[in-house]
């Protein structure tokens, strides 16, 4: 059963990771994807035959969604292409870890701009195709470490933290135009940046979580199917913990 079936996704950072596999898993349910990517031309190139294969239309676009007027810019572009969007995942991060005494400035900025400041940007974009459409569904990525901390991330955890309280606000705002907006906070997931990883670091990882595994980015991927479809039409303002039991 295709739950997404003519429905538009925009999606961020989407040519690596959690980001290609939400993109792949929802053109597999008939959504048109579109997504981002910063410097991975190949990449991006590659993901967007793949999608098109699945017998749905994709397209990537190479736009900072940490820069305001290129998120604008990128809406209009879309808009003009696909004539709507009724899904929007904000999916772009990045980490630059280290203890409080030792972060500079410029990473702590860093992180914050291409975190958070991201998804204010293109929830505003998009806001007002929502509003006239009178329908859309907001997935804004969060981290489990946004809801509990870390040490050594106080800049990741500070940006996925404001991640659930921007989320909670839009909910609020938007909820009466039928514009619903809810978090995934992903734990352990397996992915190219985590396969650099030691085998004795993951498998650390994996003991510490009641599942007994790391997740995939498909795990990610199928929580964001149920929240950007009908399934979910009740559901909006939650944060929801894709972590195999780790903050249970």
């Amino acid at each position: 059963m295709k739950l997404l079936e003519n429905k538009t996704v925009l999606i961020t950072g989407a040519s690596r990771g959690i980001g290609k596999g939400i993109a792949t898993v929802f053109a597999e349910h008939g959504a048109n994807v579109v997504f981002t990517y910063s410097s991975s031309v190949d990449a991006a190139n590659a993901l967007e035959t793949e999608l098109k294969a699945l017998g749905v239309q994709a397209k990537g676009y190479q736009s900072n969604a940490a820069d305001f007027e290129q998120a604008q810019e990128l809406v209009e572009n879309v808009l003009a292409d696909f004539s709507t969007i009724d899904v929007l995942i904000n999916n772009a991060g990045i980490t630059k870890d280290n203890l409080l005494m030792r972060i500079s400035e410029e990473d702590f900025d860093k992180v914050i701009e291409v975190n958070l400041k991201s998804v204010f940007n293109l929830t505003k974009a998009v806001q007002r195709t929502m509003l006239k459409q009178r329908h859309g569904s907001i997935i804004n990525m969060s981290s489990v470490v946004g809801v509990k901390g870390n040490a050594g991330q106080s800049n990741y955890a500070a940006s996925k933290a404001g991640i659930i309280g921007f989320s909670k606000s839009v909910a609020l705002e938007l909820g009466s135009r039928n514009i619903r907006c809810n978090v995934i906070a992903p734990g352990f997931i397996e992915t190219e940046m985590t396969a650099k990883l030691s085998e004795e670091v993951v498998a650390g990882w994996r003991a510490g979580i009641p599942l007994k595994r790391g997740g995939t980015p498909n795990d990610v991927a199928n929580a964001c199917v149920f929240l950007a479809s009908d399934l979910s039409s009740y559901i909006t303002g939650q944060v929801i913990n894709v972590d195999g039991g780790m903050l249970t």
